[in-house]
């Protein structure tokens, strides 16, 4: 008999714990500045007060995770400000360190981040939940710990949209204005300006990262990384604690092969993390550190919306499975600081690789909905390639371009024209189909079309296929924008509206269509919709 759910309840009757703190070392000192912690994996803080805290959004379906209520209390919206530290709640930054556009950075840690808790729900799960934005901790470094509505608002909105794609990501629970401004560079370029404070509060079973283990592995601290080892597999991951040792290729493996879905996930849809370093790579392969982030809208393989990224384009759209790979072996590196031999951990790597050969021809065969098959996986992947070429001989809206394919008849004697019909609506050129820039692409069609009435599948299967693989809604940057600059006027409507769709990305619904429209001119090179920084 099934049990029924537990009755949701405010934020101060909710069973929390704190096992990441009382059980790791944790950092002796209680100031709050700057400074290097060493063979400590957290630091107590306490959250800094806002002003003036407004909540303005809560997500219902992660409170329903928490078994929270959603009753707007005074104790709810001080908590999620960072103003009140409930009871049992034990909060800490955590110390970590990274490679960053490829560089050994040394300690970075939760500069904006605080664990407030972990929250024991009836069913047993876990759940931590993080403030973004609640103020400066030890691993701040020069910056102010804060979050501006700008960036907690995008975090909100695509971590709640990855989830509803099908993408492994980190949640989020609430937005919350401080009632401060907070100055802030948005492009790095020497105009600063004052902005609006906010808190994100995320939510995920845990945020360990790479850098988590690669800051004691630099140091050398062989027995900080031991203990977090151990305490990772113990909680996360207990089947691969072995008589009480831990099976390090195992955990490797597993990391990697979790990493290797997330990455795909994102190809699938067009995502662009925009700052793939080490310190933002979950263990549990989580979507994890919404910054510079972007929606691939025209696509280009070599497009990066990150702006410090611009000119290396380390972290652009068709190099993200490369960087990953790099980011495991950063990982495998820190977790040899434990074994005398590495063979094990080397060869563990291959699960990422391995992985992928399985996945990446999946993704695409149900992209285009065809079925899979060993015998015409040349043919699939030579038909992927050259679609990928066509696309780029003109400007196409890589969402609208898959989502409209479906509706491309693949009949034999259909005309080049009534075959490219349903797809005009993903050029961005409209005098495209006379300039001859299509071409490619119908040649390609017609190239799809016999793979396609050569496949098992019917057309209905065909479209049904590719319907749940090829999002309609995806958090287009020039909506969210266009939603960030609504809610600075007070209008929190259009945020509402905007995460009600994107709850059904895959379900096209009457009324909606401005959800799906493609990047209009205005946004092609506004900061924000096209150009993004690490405060994004």
């Amino acid at each position: 008999m099934n049990e029924l759910p537990a009755a949701p309840r405010p934020l101060e009757a909710l069973s929390f714990d704190a096992r990441f703190v009382t059980s790791l070392p944790g950092d002796p000192a209680s100031t709050n500045q700057c400074r290097q912690v060493h063979r400590a994996c957290y630091s107590l803080v306490t959250p800094t007060p806002a002003s003036a805290p407004r909540l303005r959004a809560l997500v219902p379906e992660v409170a329903a995770l928490l078994e929270l209520s959603t009753t707007e209390t005074p104790t709810l919206v001080r908590a999620l400000a960072g103003n009140l530290v409930v009871d049992g709640m034990r909060p800490y930054a955590a110390c970590d360190g990274g490679h960053q556009f490829g560089n050994w950075a040394g300690q970075l840690g939760d500069g904006r981040a605080i664990t407030l808790c972990e929250v024991v729900t009836s069913r047993g799960e876990r759940l931590e939940m993080q403030l973004k934005g609640a103020g400066v901790t030890p691993y701040s470094r020069r910056a102010d710990g804060r979050a501006v509505l700008r960036s907690s608002l995008r975090e909100l909105v695509c971590s709640e949209a990855m989830h509803h794609l099908g993408v492994p990501t980190t949640r989020a629970l609430s937005l919350v204005t401080t009632g401060d401004d907070v100055m802030r560079d948005i492009l790095y370029d020497g105009h600063p300006a004052l902005e609006p404070g906010a808190v994100v509060c995320r939510v995920a079973p845990t945020f360990i990262r790479f850098g988590n283990f690669e800051i004691h592995a630099a140091r050398g601290d062989v027995d900080t990384l031991r203990a977090l080892v151990h305490f990772t597999l113990r909680e996360h991951f207990p089947w691969l604690l072995v008589g009480g040792e831990p099976d390090l290729p195992g955990f490797l493996a597993e990391v990697a092969r979790r990493t290797a879905r997330m990455v795909v996930g994102w190809m699938r849809v067009g995502f662009v993390h925009g700052v793939m370093n080490t310190d933002n790579m979950s263990i549990l392969g989580l979507t994890i550190d919404y910054g510079p982030y972007g929606w691939l809208e025209g696509f280009d393989p070599d497009w990066t919306p990150n702006t410090t990224d611009a000119g290396g384009r380390r972290y652009r759209f068709g190099n993200q499975p490369r960087v990953a790979q790099w980011n495991l072996t950063r990982f495998a590196e820190a977790l040899a600081v434990l074994v005398d031999d590495t063979s094990p951990l080397a060869a563990a790597l291959g699960a990422y690789t391995d992985e992928l050969r399985v996945l990446e021809p999946q993704m695409m065969a149900d992209k285009l909905g065809l079925t899979a098959s060993p015998e015409r996986a040349e043919e699939d992947d030579g038909l992927a390639t050259a679609l990928f070429s066509a696309l780029a001989a003109t400007e196409t809206d890589m969402t609208l371009f898959f989502r409209r394919l479906a509706d491309v008849d693949v009949a034999s004697g259909v005309s080049t024209e009534a075959r490219m019909a349903p797809l005009l609506v993903a050029l961005y050129d409209e005098h495209a189909p006379r300039s001859g820039d299509v071409e490619p692409l119908a040649r390609w069609l017609e190239r799809y079309a016999s793979r396609a009435r050569d496949d098992a599948a019917s057309p209905a299967e065909r479209r049904a296929r590719m319907n749940l693989a090829n999002p309609i809604y995806v958090p287009r940057n020039y909506l969210v924008h266009e939603v960030i600059e609504a809610v600075t006027r007070g209008d929190d409507a259009p945020l509402a509206r905007l995460m009600d769709v994107l709850r059904a990305p895959y379900v096209e619904r009457p009324g909606q269509e401005a959800y799906a429209a493609k990047r209009p001119d205005w946004a092609r090179h506004v900061p924000g919709c096209s150009m993004l920084s690490c405060s994004s």
